[in-house]
């Protein structure tokens, strides 16, 4: 596609605006509370803005739209289930595990139940989660930097890894909440200025859009058929259940429950964050018909996990997609963050602190430990982003919430509320 002024000057500014939050960050971080929590001063309004930046990913923009856009109505299946899980960590997760822990939900998990045996599995979970999710968001970082300025697959990778490690080894939970209110903001004003677009080539009724959808593709009838995602009935059982209890099972979003001062705090931030997912969500079904209407069928640059930013281009010319595809990588860019931090807890704190040490471990040590952890994993994903840059980012995805939701989901409603 070739390289875009805007789009570079919008990148280049929003990698100078979050190295210096984490600049400022580093300077205000002392010790594992500010490091992991914040030091628990984050408002409920901030923290409601941080904890649905951390779940618009490049999953929820790129890969929902890229559903629509190859395989059609199933994408409502990503669409919907997104929002689905909220109102469960809303009123039967946040508030209790607030009041339980301390710094990571294995905290809460190991006040009453074996300490040492529920840290280590809680600890792998999170590992795994965190890995398959990051992956996700290199291979859409890959591909975007990739298409938009000309440069080999690999190296945009490494880009986005090393940037993602400064933020977490030097910022910390401050650096990142802000970079992540930051983001969400920037997201949510530009789909919206997409849907203004989208209203005024097609009308403003959905059905418009719906219609335009059908009559550029070359199969209407099997774009409205649901099945072509899933195929039978336990597959789509088993999709809804990860969407389902998936979000009250994500490490870095559990881990935001203890950036705010108390339960309550805790209880109002997912209220917010509901409402903005679910407001993100319906725009994204929007843009997703929009996308099946507007960008020709065919070979795309950058494959169909790119059919967000050619949307971008067939509503708003080279300007919309400069600015669609910059705020796409500030997400990236803070998803990863956090990401990354929950990972390089459930290492420092859990394994290192808890397991092998037996919560001896001095906090100048667990800071390292977390640091260095941060690194490692850091130069393992981007390995593994570069093996799986062919496959869909909304796959990709799915494949943590499916962890959450069978492992860390089932124990936090084990010690939250008694009941699993």
């Amino acid at each position: 596609m070739g390289a875009d002024p805007v789009a570079a000057s919008i990148f280049a500014a929003f990698v100078v605006v979050t190295l210096g939050i984490t600049y400022w960050a580093n300077r205000r971080s002392a010790g594992t509370q500010d490091f992991y929590a914040a030091g628990g001063r984050i408002t409920a309004r901030q923290n409601g803005l941080a904890i649905a930046g951390d779940y618009l990913s490049a999953a929820s923009f790129l890969g929902t739209i890229s559903v629509f856009f190859s395989i059609g109505t199933d994408g409502l299946l990503y669409a919907v289930g997104a929002v689905a899980g909220w109102p469960i960590a809303t009123f039967l997760i946040g508030e209790r595990l607030r009041n339980l822990g301390r710094y990571t939900f294995s905290d809460a998990l190991g006040f009453r139940l074996a300490e040492r045996p529920v840290r280590a599995l809680a600890a792998v979970s999170t590992l795994c989660l965190s890995s398959c999710y990051l992956v996700a968001q290199l291979v859409g970082a890959g591909t975007l930097v990739q298409i938009l300025f000309n440069v080999p697959y690999a190296q945009a990778v490494v880009l986005v890894g090393t940037l993602m490690m400064i933020y977490v080894t030097f910022g910390g939970m401050v650096a990142t909440t802000w970079i992540q209110i930051v983001k969400a903001s920037l997201l949510l004003l530009t789909t919206l200025a997409m849907v203004v677009l989208v209203f005024a080539h097609f009308g403003p009724h959905l059905d418009s859009v719906i219609g335009g959808a059908l009559s550029a593709r070359p199969d209407p009838e099997r774009f409205l058929r649901p099945g072509r995602l899933v195929t039978d009935g336990v597959s789509a059982i088993s999709l809804g259940l990860a969407f389902v209890l998936g979000p009250a099972g994500l490490p870095h979003v559990l881990m935001r429950f203890f950036t705010v001062k108390d339960g309550q705090s805790a209880r109002r931030s997912l209220s917010y964050a509901t409402a903005i997912i679910a407001l993100f969500q319906f725009v994204v079904i929007l843009l997703g018909y929009a996308a099946a209407a507007l960008v020709p069928n065919g070979p795309l640059p950058g494959g169909p996990n790119m059919a967000a930013i050619h949307l971008a281009r067939a509503l708003g010319g080279e300007t919309l997609l400069g600015i669609t595809a910059a705020v796409t990588f500030a997400t990236i860019l803070a998803v990863v963050s956090g990401l990354t931090l929950a990972a390089a807890s459930a290492v420092s704190h859990d394994l290192y602190k808890h397991v092998w040490k037996r919560g001896q471990g001095t906090e100048t040590a667990e800071l390292r430990i977390s640091r260095v952890a941060t690194v490692l994993l850091g130069i393992i994903v981007i390995y593994v982003a570069i093996l799986f840059q062919h496959e869909n980012i909304g796959f990709l995805a799915t494949l943590p919430l499916v962890i959450a939701a069978s492992v860390n989901s089932s124990m936090c409603f084990w010690r939250c509320t008694g009941v699993v």
